[in-house]
Order: C-alpha cells, then structure tokens, then sequence
C-alpha cells in the first residue's frame, strides 16, 4: 500500500509563517531600541509615537504577500520615525528583500535610492536630527550597495532553480510523449500485423468450410496460435507501464528481434504468402533498438502484403555491412485471387504504416523508402546504422 502524504502541522503554513516573522521583529526592534535608549548619552526614554513606528514596520508586513511594493514603503516611512539608532530598519531590509526577490526589483531599487537620499539629506532637517556626516554617508551607502548585491545574489539564485525546474519538467514532458509514442507505435504494429493476419486466417476459414474442412480447421488453428502471440506481447507491454512498483518488472518477453524472424514468417506463411529471407554479409548482433527496428519494419511489410496482395510471393534481404544493415521487402502483387486492399488509399500507397516505418528508421539515423515497382508489386527499402565493429 502507498503511503498517504502528512498533513503539515498549522505552523508551517504561510499564513503562520508571517506571523512569526512579524513577532519575531517586533521583538528585536522593540528590545533593540531599549538597550540603544541605556547607551545614549543622555538616556530617554521610548515615547509612545515611537514605540507605535517600531510596531508598524512588522505589523505591515502581515500583508507583504499581498502588497509586497506598499508594505515596502509603509516599512521605510516607519524606520525614519524612532530615535533608537538603525534597530528600526530591520523591517525594512525584510520588506527589501522579499520584494525584490519576489518579482518588484524595479520598485525596490527605486526604493533603496530614495530611502539613501532621504536618510541623510531630507529627514534629518525635518526630524530636527543632526546632518549625517561623511562617514555616515560613506557607511550607510556602502551597506545598501551591499544589500541590494545580495537580493540580487537571492534573485538570481531562485531564478536559475525555477529555470532548471522548468527544464526538468519540459525534459520530463518530451520524455513522456516519445515513450506515449513508441508505446503507441508498439501497439499499432502488434495488434495490426496479428490482426491482419487473423482477418486473412478467418476468410480463408469461411471459404473452405463446406468444401474442405480440414483446411479450414488449419486456418482456425492459425488464428488461435496468432492470436495467442498478440496477447502475449501485449501483456508484456502492459506489465512494463504498471505504475505500481510492487507489480513491476521486467517485461515477459523480450523485445523481439531479427533472430525471431521464423516465427515472424512462420503465421504469414500459413495465411497464404510465399515468403523467403535471405542474408547477405557476415551476420552479427545488431543491437537492441536496431534489431527492434528491423524486425518491426518487416513484420509491417508483412502485414501490409497480407492485407493488400494475399498469396504474394515476398522475398525479404538482409545484408550485413560494416555501419549498417541494409533491409529490402519486395512482393509480387496480388496473384488473381481476392485483394482487400482500400480503394480510397492512392495508388503504390499499401497502408498507414510506412509513416511509422519511416519514423523508426529516421529515428536511429537510418532512412526508409517505400514505391511501387514498374515490375508489379511493392518494395520496401531501409537503412538502419549500426555502429562499426571493434
């Protein structure tokens, strides 16, 4: 049984989250500001407009998440207010730092400008303040340059995270459609070239029924054992997308390949076509995907002959070079008897099948070529690299 993802406890939630934020700065600034008052030379005491100024800054940014650019301000108007040094401005740098990392880097930095200009040259004569001194300017512009390089720094960082995480997931997203789709190539070549064959198996049964049984019974037979090898493959399919990792393994039967070509031609043999392989060149493993390839292109042939030219005569090459198996299916052409080919489909066009073909060959780097010959019938024509021989 899969687990069910816990609950976050209330604390956690963003909502929570702020409201510690917020307590926690008026905390500091309302503690910080106390321990200024006891080193200021004379001591005073906090008035009560400044106490309110030291709580408006955390209490403003309750709100950030909705108003992050007005929480920002409300922050720096507060932090001009009290007289307890610069323990005020720790609100402010907060409100700097989640807007302009949070999508207002233009407003913030407009923000932080106007906030140096204020702090020495206008509030000071309003406030009735003393006028900042060049040491003061110096340090107080040397630690905006550095907070404003840190929110970028910040910005930045998130930025380059969220562009990976995109990455990923479009990666993810390709990943997904190419295996949708040679899931559903691998079901069209399956289900197409068995059913084909059935449909073929079952009109030769009807129409020896009543005049030969026995013939008719071998085709019945036929249809069993091809039918039986299309569940099988598709129940080897099924079982590798179970989601389930408790129920998945490896697929029960292994991708078929150029050494199973017999009982590739064995059903298409008893279905009424003349089908005869031969190998040219020094034959070798070809590797999964090529091997994969090779045979899925035949076995279209295949059944494209079967389904439009019954009792032709197919001759299948395959020669072996050092980079790449050169793959040739050719027929003769309906020889007489009853075609079932779509009228609708245009001439030297033998089914919706040569697109996916084309797709694996091209895939693999290969090329695939599909025409009627001047002769009668039809040729198919593949090249599949392969890699060279060590």
């Amino acid at each position: 049984m899969r687990r069910l993802p816990r609950e976050r406890p209330a604390w956690v939630s963003p909502r929570s989250r702020d409201l510690t934020l917020a307590g926690a700065l008026a905390v500091a600034q309302l503690v910080g500001a106390y321990l200024a008052t006891q080193h200021h030379h004379p001591v005073w005491r906090l008035g009560g407009l400044d106490v309110a100024l030291l709580l408006a800054g955390p209490a403003a940014l309750l709100v950030w998440r909705r108003y992050p650019v007005a929480v920002m301000w409300v922050t720096f108007l507060a932090a001009l207010g009290p007289r307890a040094d610069r323990v005020a401005y720790l609100s402010l740098v907060v409100a700097f730092f989640l807007a302009a990392t949070g999508g207002h880097r233009r407003a913030a930095w407009v923000m932080l400008v106007a906030g140096y200009v204020v702090s020495l040259w206008i509030a000071p004569p309003i406030l009735g303040q003393p006028a900042s001194s060049l040491g003061d300017t110096l340090s107080l512009g040397g630690w905006l340059a550095l907070l404003g390089v840190a929110a970028e720094a910040v910005r930045i960082r998130r930025e380059r995270i969220a562009a990976a995480a995109a990455a990923r997931l479009a990666e993810e997203r390709v990943r997904a459609g190419s295996q949708r789709l040679g899931i559903a190539r691998e079901l069209h070549d399956v289900i197409g070239h068995n059913i084909s064959l059935i449909n073929l198996q079952a009109g030769i049964g009807l129409d020896l029924f009543d005049t030969r049984p026995q013939e008719a019974r071998e085709a019945l037979a036929a249809i069993r054992e091809v039918s039986g090898e299309a569940l099988d493959e598709l129940r080897a399919m099924l079982a590798s997308l179970r989601d389930d990792e408790s129920q998945r393994g490896a697929p029960r039967a292994p991708s078929p390949g150029l050494d199973q070509l017999p009982e590739l031609v064995e059903p298409a043999c008893s279905a009424g076509l003349s089908v005869a392989v031969q190998r040219n060149g020094t034959v070798r493993p070809m590797g999964g995907a090529v091997e994969l390839a090779a045979y899925r292109i035949v076995q279209e042939s295949l059944t494209n002959v079967a389904r439009h030219a019954p009792r032709a005569k197919v001759t299948i090459d395959l020669t072996y070079t050092e980079d790449a198996l050169e793959i040739c299916i050719r027929d003769g052409g309906s020889s007489g008897h009853r075609a079932t080919r779509d009228p609708s489909l245009p001439l030297g066009y033998p089914g919706s099948g040569i697109a996916g073909m084309r797709e694996r060959a091209e895939s693999l780097g290969g090329s695939l070529d599909a025409h009627r010959r001047l002769a009668g019938g039809f040729e198919v024509t593949a090249s599949l690299p392969t890699a060279p021989e060590r």
